[in-house]
Formats: C-alpha cells, structure tokens, sequence
C-alpha cells in the first residue's frame, strides 16, 4: 500500500504535471499579486499613519519584513527540495529547488538593501555587524554559495546533489536569524508578529503589513512556477511532450 501511494505521489509531482498543473496556478497567483501588492502599497503608503518616533521613515517595513520572510522561507522550501531530491530522486524537486535559488537570493539581498535604508535614519548608520543583520548576510552568501554550485557541474544530477547537501547544511542558520533578537543584545527590533502572541503593532499599521505579506508571497509563488517551468521546459527539451508544446506555440505565434 506504501509503495502504491509513493508511486501515485512520483506520478502526481512529475516535470509533465508540475508543468500542467503550474500554468493553472499561474494567472490565478499573478492576478492574486497584482490586487494585493496595489491595495497594500495604496494602505501602507497613503492611509496608514506615521509612527510616532520614527514618522515615515518606518514604512520601509512594509518592503522590508516581507521580503526577509521570503528570504528565509524560500530556503526552507530550497532544502526540503533538495532532501527529497536526495532521498527519493524526485527531479521536479531539483528542479523547484533551483528556481528558489535565484528567487530567494533576490528577495535576501532586497531584505538587506531595505534595512540598510531604514537602519541611516534609526540607528545613525547604514549598517551594523548586527547578530540579525550578519546572519541574514550569510543567508545571502549560502544562496549565491548554491547557485554557483549548481553552474559549477556539468552533470546536472551532481549539480543538483552538491547544491542539496549545503543547503541542509545551510538551514542551522535560519534559528540564528529568527531567534538573534533573543538571544544576544542586538540593535535589530524583536519580530513584528508571533504566533503566541499579539502584534506589536496598531491594527493600522499591521493589517496593510499583513497585506504586503501575502502579496509578497503570491508574487514569489508565481516567479518559482514561472520559472520552474522554464526549468521544465530546458531539462525535458527532447521529451515528446515538450516537443508538441513547442511546435503548438510556434503555430499559434504564426
């Protein structure tokens, strides 16, 4: 019965499926972005108060939380691909892993960049060897240390197994950032949300917060489709099926 469930499982995340599957996803995912990153920018930029010691410049927090969530959730989603591609041979989840990559090393260095400008007005500076800031650095410098891991073989099986195993390795870094605050005297202000406890903000200043948030993640779940199924079409370019996919675009593009 294991076997039959595992077999339906390999058949159901296949490159073919994924691929199908994907473009179903990826206009609903996109329209989703759209409506969500417009109200929340309108909310937090335009009727969201100021706050009362930092004025506007806090509203770098609307880019800047949301992007770092991603930054550290897409590694998780990154290393639970290449597990399974390591344990179960599961291609579609090379693959998937891959494409957060690149995703994920973006939305980190926006992460940076975002606390890098609100850190002049706060702090004084625009960067301090911050427990919270040079662990999220190194997540940066783990995300580029997988990419270029992944350019570095020319067997896309190996590429894939050695990408895998740093970002296993990479994951006891992720504790480091989310717990920093916690655990040393840093400069970086405590998380904005707890699952235990209640924001520590006003309903108006987190709520559009919460918006961006999930536009943030919509946006990101539509760019890793996109582009695991250029990943598809690349890695599967002699399959049959990719080859009628090929030749229908080219006749309706005539």
């Amino acid at each position: 019965m294991f076997r039959a469930i595992w077999n339906y499982i390999q058949r159901t995340v296949s490159p073919r499926h994924f691929y199908d599957i994907g473009g179903q996803w990826l206009p609903w995912l996109w329209l989703a972005a759209g409506l969500l990153l417009g109200v929340g920018t309108v909310w937090s930029l335009g009727v969201a108060p100021a706050d009362y010691q930092q004025g506007n410049s806090y509203r770098i927090i609307f880019i800047h939380v949301p992007a770092a969530s991603i930054a550290m959730g897409g590694y998780v989603l990154m290393a639970a691909c290449g597990l399974i591609s390591l344990v179960w041979k599961v291609k579609t989840a090379e693959m998937v892993a891959r494409s957060v990559a690149a995703i994920g090393a973006w939305f980190c260095f926006i992460a940076l960049f975002t606390g890098a400008i609100w850190g002049k007005p706060t702090w004084g500076t625009y960067w301090v060897w911050d427990a919270r800031l040079t662990s999220m650095l190194i997540l940066l410098f783990l995300y580029f240390g997988v990419i270029a891991l992944y350019s570095a073989y020319e067997n896309a099986a190996s590429a894939g197994k050695a990408a895998a195993i740093l970002s296993l390795v990479g994951v006891v870094n992720l504790p480091i950032i989310k717990y920093s605050v916690d655990w040393w005297n840093t400069l970086h202000q405590g998380s904005t949300f707890r699952i235990t406890e209640r924001p520590t903000m006003p309903p108006e200043m987190y709520l559009p917060l919460l918006v961006m948030l999930l536009g943030f993640y919509a946006f990101f779940g539509a760019c890793l489709i996109a582009r695991t199924r250029n990943e598809i079409l690349q890695r599967e370019r002699r399959s049959q099926w990719v080859r009628e996919i090929v030749q229908a675009e080219a006749g309706g593009a005539r």
